[in-house]
């Protein structure tokens, strides 16, 4: 800042003491509400964002600052500033998790989309991103019309580790660079980064005001681009057990090795902040090697310091008291709140911090600045969010309503996830699909058939225009008929078989609808089991033996499961996964079925046997440990048996590829390295890598692969194109082969479709040693494309 730009701003902090507050001023709507609050320097829209979050801090006593640290934050009337709500939630969707979120005032659903896992499936970044866009443009509106907060508790971008947790459904998958991926488009839809990309999208809601070229500081501030929401990422970090035996998330210690910390758990975070720009994060209930999340410094000022970081840091709900609650980390809780304030966190979900920082001061356990350092962080992103810019109506996103929530075009969009997700993991024959004017009856059996309560899955809202998956199937055939078969998910008893049998009996066709629903996996609960519950086993091949024809097997939830005995029952001819699938999932799978859409949607998880429920669930190793009988986790370390593979997922034509282009050898001159051969020569004994951090010119060994993907079927579809790598095994641990690129291409029958992925080497190549470096292996790699390999040589010179 100039000199004369900081005395202007000391000028205007000078003034605000001057400005005559009367008791009789109306109660204010929003933030610097004329006449009486928008003359404060906080409310100068051509101050910095810095500037600005620095003046409104000065002016708060003690008291006020402390009320500021909980989700609900007091109003400070004296200053014309309302309360604020924090915690508003939109996984998949405006959802009525969070306080912040009503559905009670004009606008009275929201679209909802499928369930993460199921949009992961999908492997379509574009797709993503505008899912992500979407539920952001319905959040905005929904606050504009004081329905909603501005700052959501979403995406949760943790790995999904074991198959048993709870909420894996939530989440993007197993695979790091897939998660990754996921939360950089759904983080830079959802904020509206896309404004500060894209001239026409910023015009798009600007309006008059960016022809009238009003004086507001750059967007780009120090601080941070300006938003149109604000999207968390969680939980930071290890975070994937919610209650299993004795264990619970709110006291569990995650022990967690330095490799396993850099290729697993911390890309995703480093991603979401690094490319997807993300605002805020929150730190988990879990302990990390012995110190409990929100208290590890080093890893919350590793996200602020080493990856750039610009926003705010929420504890997960009460995730301080468990601090010295259960997690019996400190004895007292003034000892909690030092540790995570000082730590870095900025806020509390929950109201522990406004009950116990007073007194933390006053032990001298803190001082006034650790909470000045928070209040910068949490009033930055309002300020970037608009929040002290006047009348929200005016503003950059003022006409978003009512009437851009639940549009066509939304509820299309929702449609398309759906129909993209769905995962055809079996077609013996090409059962599938089925024509329609082939079908003169169609019974639909299964606890979840009828059921719209759980097509979402965890953090869903009020839907837009819900459809059970029996109404979807219905609307295709003129006969249809429905038994429940059991009379829940958790399917105890079979007093339901035999009228499920005799409907079976009497239709052409049989789908039988089995899985999972919100009453086996969810938010503290964890399942114990792979296989389906209670007796829905006994359901599906009561169905398959009874049925004339084989059967159609439709799996909903988001956890694997061993279906082991369907795969290999010659009477259940094919069997989709739909996951969670939203709204408009019933549509979809109908439209799957009976041939309108041929699925691509491939597996983003492993589905492990049984069996894998003997591997504890708290033993965070991702590697394999054969000398303690430990098989490993996730499609890249896991040498066990599987039900289904990570990636897996069949389609109704057929596809063959080839490598067009890709180059043989890759030399790395040594001159490019940080170290000297000998130097490496000394400590490794032998010249097998290179570190990354010493290479100085990453970006000018990238190359390009060049794919020709062809469809040898007679049906057009997408395509999902995955590209893995297999590294020289130079140390136990090395990844049996992990991701490095993936596409969703559209493909014509009998036409060959042409695809260009670039690949890093420093990124796409390297793997993590046993001390968490980046090393970039020598020798042998091996790109593979379905059944294709084609061997690259790294190489120095």
């Amino acid at each position: 800042m100039s000199l004369q730009h900081r005395s202007l701003f000391f000028l205007l902090q000078l003034l605000t003491l001057l400005i005559p507050i009367s008791s009789s001023n109306p109660n204010p709507q929003f933030p610097c509400e004329p006449p009486y609050f928008n003359s404060y320097p906080f409310c100068n829209t051509s101050l910095s964002i810095t500037d600005r979050a620095q003046s409104l801090t000065s002016l708060l006593t003690l008291q006020e600052k402390i009320q500021q640290l909980s989700n609900n934050a007091s109003g400070i009337p004296r200053l014309g500033i309302p309360p604020y709500e924090w915690w508003s939630e939109s996984l998949h969707g405006v959802a009525s998790n969070g306080p912040g979120v009503s559905f009670n005032g004009i606008v009275k659903a929201a679209t909802s989309f499928p369930q993460v896992l199921v949009t992961s499936a999908s492997f379509n970044r574009t797709l993503w991103f505008k899912i992500g866009l979407a539920i952001g443009v319905e959040a905005k509106a929904m606050y504009n019309v004081g329905q909603a907060g501005l700052t959501f508790w979403a995406p949760n971008i943790n790995i999904f580790r074991d198959p048993r947790w709870g909420r894996g459904q939530e989440t993007p998958g197993e695979d790091p660079m897939v998660v990754s991926a996921y939360a950089v488009e759904f983080v830079k839809g959802f904020q509206g980064l896309s404004w500060g990309d894209s001239g026409k999208l910023r015009d798009r809601f600007r309006g008059k005001r960016a022809l009238r070229g009003d004086n507001h500081h750059d967007d780009d501030d120090e601080r941070g681009h300006r938003l149109m929401n604000s999207a968390c990422c969680k939980h930071f970090i290890a975070y994937d057990l919610e209650k299993w035996e004795t264990f619970s998330r709110y006291s569990f210690n995650a022990v967690v090795t330095k490799q396993d910390m850099e290729d697993t758990y911390e890309p995703p975070f480093r991603s979401c902040i690094q490319q997807g720009k993300a605002s805020c994060l929150m730190c988990s209930y879990n302990a990390i090697n012995g110190v409990p999340a929100c208290a590890r410094g080093d890893l919350l000022q590793k996200a602020r310091n080493e990856w750039g970081f610009k926003g705010y840091i929420t504890s997960d709900c009460d995730a301080v008291a468990t601090v010295q609650e259960y997690q019996n980390y400190t004895r007292i809780p003034e000892d909690a709140v030092a540790d995570v304030l000082k730590a870095g966190m900025d806020i509390n979900c929950g109201s522990y911090l406004v009950r116990h920082t007073q007194t933390t001061i006053e032990q001298g356990k803190l001082q006034e600045k650790d909470i000045d350092r928070a209040l910068l962080n949490l009033f930055s992103v309002q300020l970037r969010l608009g929040l002290f810019d006047g009348d929200p109506r005016k503003g950059q996103f003022g006409k978003l309503g009512q009437q851009e929530i639940c549009t066509s075009q939304h509820k299309m969009l929702a449609l398309e996830a759906a129909r993209q997700g769905i995962v055809l993991l079996k077609n013996k024959k090409k059962f599938l699909p089925l024509n329609r004017n082939a079908v003169s009856s169609l019974a639909i059996i299964g606890p979840m058939a009828n059921n719209i309560s759980n097509m979402g899955g965890g953090y869903t809202g009020v839907p837009c225009d819900p459809k059970s998956l029996f109404e979807g199937l219905q609307g295709y055939v003129k006969q249809a008929s429905y038994a429940s078969g059991c009379s829940d998910v958790p399917c105890d008893s079979d007093a339901g078989f035999n009228e499920a049998i005799l409907t079976a009996k009497k239709a052409d066709f049989v789908i039988v609808i089995a899985g999972l629903d919100l009453s086996q996996e969810t938010e503290d609960h964890d399942r114990v089991s792979l296989l389906l519950p209670g007796k829905q086993m006994a359901l599906v091949s009561s169905i398959a033996a009874a049925s004339e024809k084989p059967i159609i097997l439709v799996l909903t939830g988001g956890g694997p499961l061993d279906v082991s005995f369907a795969e290999g029952d010659l009477k259940i001819a094919s069997i989709l996964w739909v996951g969670y699938p939203g709204e408009a999932g019933g549509k979809a799978l109908a439209e799957v079925i009976f041939g309108d859409y041929n699925p691509g949607g491939r597996l983003p998880m492993t589905w492990y046997p049984e069996s894998f429920t003997r591997v504890p669930m708290n033993d965070m190793d991702m590697r394999a440990d054969p000398f303690r009988g430990y098989p490993g986790r996730t499609y890249r370390f896991y040498t066990g048996k599987r039900v289904y593979g990570f990636g897996q997922g069949l389609s109704y034509t057929d596809f063959t590829y080839k490598f067009l282009f890709a180059p043989r050898k890759l030399s790395l001159s040594k001159s490019f390295t940080g170290t000297s051969s000998k130097n490496i020569l000394h400590q490794r004994q032998v010249l097998d890598s290179v570190h990354v951090d010493e290479v100085t010119s990453c970006d000018s060994l990238r190359f390009y692969v060049h794919i020709s993907v062809t469809n040898v079927g007679d049906m057009d579809g997408s395509h999902v194109v995955l590209l893995f790598s297999r590294a020289p095994k130079i140390f136990q641990g090395t990844p049996e082969k992990q991701l490095i690129a993936f596409d969703r291409i559209h493909t014509s029958s009998y036409r060959s479709t042409k695809t260009s992925i670039l690949v890093d080497p420093c990124n796409h190549l390297s793997i993590a040693n046993e001390h968490g470096e980046r090393i970039l292996p020598l020798g042998d790699h091996v790109l593979t494309l379905g059944d294709l390999e084609h061997s690259l040589s790294v190489e120095t010179y």
